[in-house]
């Protein structure tokens, strides 16, 4: 059984669905804004050389980024990268999403860019809690910790372009991904209502774990509380106080981005579906389904399957 909050990171990147996709190092040229249409994806960009300005709704001003910078975009959106701290009036180039590009030219402003999509809702409190940007600057990395190091690698790897790169590039940017999540994580005060402080809490985190990993149990507070050797009603007060829900409406969450997972990911029937997730059957599933996200779950699969394609036409 795992306990480790990072554990349940893992796993909860896992059930949500999100799906990594490489949009490669691009050079940004002068006199053109490069568009990033991410509307229900997570964003990751790495400045690799040079200085760019990133413009995004609900930014008041425009965010420079110097070589070493990172950054994360919490809520999907459309955004653009310019020399510029103006974007008004340049052509747009589109970063295609189906065709990762390495490229790498001397005195360039370049940056490797990645998305994890997030095609459904209802989210993990996780990633709802996530801040719309998040940077981190190089000179708040210290120059041996991991994730240093790690865009080190990235930077040797784009440089040296030989065979497979592409595959140690996506590996790279997941784990670049990851510290970041945990550097956000880390950051979050210790009185703030969330996933992040839940999980620092000894027993509500064995009740995170518990229900994350055995989705298709018939779990009640009682069983909950029981196997975590507390009351029913400590259990209930703790997780509110700490986490902002409830166990059983967290608990039905999870169960449906498993389920939105299993729709999405695999030919499951519905039936199998329904047993994953803790349904006793492929009614009682299709109706909580149906009235969480509004439409049933062979819409889903379909509407999905759309959503995917539509992705990979940027």
């Amino acid at each position: 059984m795992k306990t480790d909050a990072f554990d349940l990171l893992t796993d909860l990147l896992s059930q949500a669905g999100v799906r990594r996709r490489l949009l490669g190092q691009c050079c940004v040229p002068a006199g053109v804004a490069l568009r990033f249409p991410c509307e229900k994806s997570i964003g990751l960009h790495v400045v690799t050389q040079g200085q760019v300005h990133l413009h995004a709704p609900g930014l008041e001003a425009p965010l420079g980024l110097r070589a070493g910078d990172l950054v994360v975009m919490g809520r999907g959106c459309e955004h653009f990268l310019s020399l510029t701290p103006m974007v008004a009036g340049l052509p747009v180039q589109t970063i295609a999403a189906d065709k990762p590009s390495i490229s790498n030219e001397p005195g360039m402003t370049t940056v490797v860019s990645g998305a994890y999509q997030l095609w459904n809702a209802p989210l993990h409190p996780f990633l709802k809690e996530m801040p719309a940007w998040f940077v981190l600057r190089a000179d708040e990395l210290p120059k041996l910790g991991p994730l240093a190091l790690t865009v080190g690698l990235l930077l040797d790897e784009l440089r040296a372009g030989q065979l497979g790169a592409e595959t140690v590039l996506n590996g790279l940017m997941d784990v670049v991904f990851t510290y970041l999540l945990r550097e956000m994580l880390a950051r979050q005060g210790p009185t703030e209502q969330g996933w992040a402080n839940a999980v620092r809490d000894r027993p509500v985190r064995r009740a995170l774990t518990l229900m994350q990993d055995d989705l298709a149990r018939a779990w009640t507070l009682e069983s909950l509380a029981s196997e975590i050797g507390v009351s029913r009603t400590a259990l209930a007060e703790r997780f509110r106080e700490v986490m902002g829900d409830t166990p059983l409406s967290h608990l039905r969450t999870l169960r449906l981005q498993a389920a939105m997972r299993l729709l999405g990911g695999t030919d499951k029937t519905l039936e199998q579906v329904a047993q994953a997730v803790g349904y006793q059957d492929a009614f009682s599933f299709s109706k909580a389904f149906k009235r969480e996200l509004g439409l049933s779950p062979r819409e889903f699969r379909r509407q999905d399957e759309a959503d995917q394609a539509l992705a990979y036409r940027f």
